[in-house]
C-alpha cells in the first residue's frame, strides 16, 4: 500500500514537473507544438536607438500585437538598427525586423555589409528616413566638403545611418575613413557630443520627428543648424538606383528658420524567409487598421501607406504580406 501510495505521489509530482516547465517555457514560439492547431507564441521586433522613431513605433507595433492578436506577445527591443537588425533575424535572435529599404536591399543582393546574399522577406513598406546632418553653427561648416577634417558621428556601428553616411561622404568627394575623424556613436550618445563641442557635425537618418534630435535643436537652438544634402542625390542615384529620392525637412519639426532640402529613404519592415504566412497576414491587416494608434506613439506613422505598401524591390514580399496587402487595395 505505501509503495502505491508513493507511485501515486512521484506521477503526481512529475505531472507538476510537467506543467512547470510548459508553463515557464520561454524563447521564440511563432511555430506551432506537433499535433496544435492552436498559434501563438513570443515575438522580438528589432528596433534601433531609444531617442529613435523606430524605437517609438516598434514599441506601439509591440503592443498592437500583444493586445489584438490572440495568444502572441511581442516586444520591442533596442539595437543598432539595419544592418544589426538584418543579421539578427539570420541568427534567429529576433523575428521582425526594422530597416533602411537602402540596407534591405544590399542584404538581398549581398553587397556592402553583407558577404552573401540574405534570405530575408518583408512584410510592408513603412514611411520614409530624412537624412538629418545637424553641425554646429560655430563650426564653418556649409557643406559635406566642409567636413573634412572635422569630428563627425556616422551613426552607431551596423545602423542604417551609418551606412548613408559613408556614402554621402564618398559621394562628396571624401574618404570616410582617412579625411574625417569619424565618431560611430548611437544617437544619444551622438546628441551627447554635440552638446559637450566633442564633435563638429552628426548624420543620423530617421523619421519626423526624432526625438533625439528634437532635444538637440531644443537645448542648443541657434548653435546647430540642419545641412542641404541634396547635391549629393545624383551620385547616389547613379550608385544605388531611385531608392533615394529629393525631401525636405519642414521648419517646424525642430522649430528652424526655414524648410532644409535633404535626402529621403523608404523603411521597411523585416522577416525571415519562410516567416507564418498566415501571422503576417495578421501582423500588415493590424498595421493599417490600427495605424491611428502608431500615429499617436510618433507621427512619422502617418506617412505609412497601404497603397505603397508593396514597393519594396528588390526585397520579396513575404506571401502573407502580399496576399494581405492585396486586400486591403481591393477594399480602398
Amino acid at each position: 500500500m505505501k509503495h502505491r501510495i508513493r507511485a501515486t505521489r512521484l506521477a503526481a509530482a512529475a505531472l507538476l514537473a510537467a506543467l512547470a516547465a510548459t508553463a515557464c517555457g520561454g524563447g521564440k514560439q511563432t511555430d506551432n507544438e506537433a499535433g496544435s492547431d492552436e498559434r501563438g507564441g513570443r515575438l522580438t521586433i528589432a528596433t534601433g536607438a531609444t531617442t529613435g522613431v523606430y524605437y517609438q513605433i516598434g514599441g506601439g507595433l509591440a503592443e498592437l500585437i500583444s493586445d489584438n492578436l490572440d495568444g502572441y506577445r511581442a516586444t520591442a527591443t533596442s539595437t543598432g538598427a539595419s544592418v544589426q537588425n538584418i543579421q539578427g533575424l539570420k541568427a534567429g535572435t529576433y523575428d521582425i525586423a526594422f530597416s533602411l529599404m537602402d540596407t534591405a536591399g544590399d542584404a538581398v543582393e549581398g553587397r556592402e555589409a553583407f558577404t552573401a546574399p540574405e534570405e530575408i522577406e518583408a512584410l510592408t513598406r513603412l514611411y520614409p528616413n530624412y537624412t538629418q546632418v545637424l553641425v554646429r553653427a560655430d563650426s564653418g561648416i556649409k557643406s559635406l566638403e566642409d567636413l573634412k577634417g572635422k569630428r563627425v558621428s556616422t551613426g552607431a556601428p551596423g545602423s542604417g545611418t551609418e551606412v548613408i553616411a559613408n556614402r554621402l561622404l564618398t559621394a562628396a568627394g571624401l574618404d570616410p575613413a582617412n579625411d574625417v575623424t569619424a565618431v560611430r556613436l548611437a544617437l544619444p550618445e551622438t546628441v551627447d557630443a554635440m552638446k559637450d563641442s566633442t564633435i563638429d557635425a552628426l548624420f543620423w537618418s530617421g523619421g519626423l520627428p526624432t526625438g533625439g534630435i528634437t532635444d538637440l535643436t531644443t537645448t542648443l537652438k541657434k548653435d546647430v543648424r540642419l545641412l542641404d544634402v541634396t547635391p549629393q542625390l545624383p551620385a547616389l542615384n547613379k550608385g544605388y538606383g531611385d531608392v533615394y529620392a529629393a525631401g525636405s525637412v519642414p521648419a517646424s519639426v525642430y522649430n528652424q528658420p526655414e524648410d532644409v532640402p535633404t535626402i529621403v529613404v523608404p523603411n521597411v519592415l523585416l522577416v525571415k524567409k519562410g516567416f507564418d504566412p498566415e501571422l503576417a497576414a495578421d501582423i500588415v491587416n493590424l498595421i493599417y487598421e490600427k495605424k491611428s494608434n502608431l500615429e499617436k506613439v510618433n507621427a512619422a506613422a502617418a506617412e505609412i501607406e497601404a497603397d505603397s505598401g508593396g514597393m519594396v524591390s528588390p526585397v520579396p514580399l513575404n506571401p502573407g504580406a502580399e496576399k494581405a496587402l492585396k486586400g486591403l487595395a481591393d477594399k480602398a
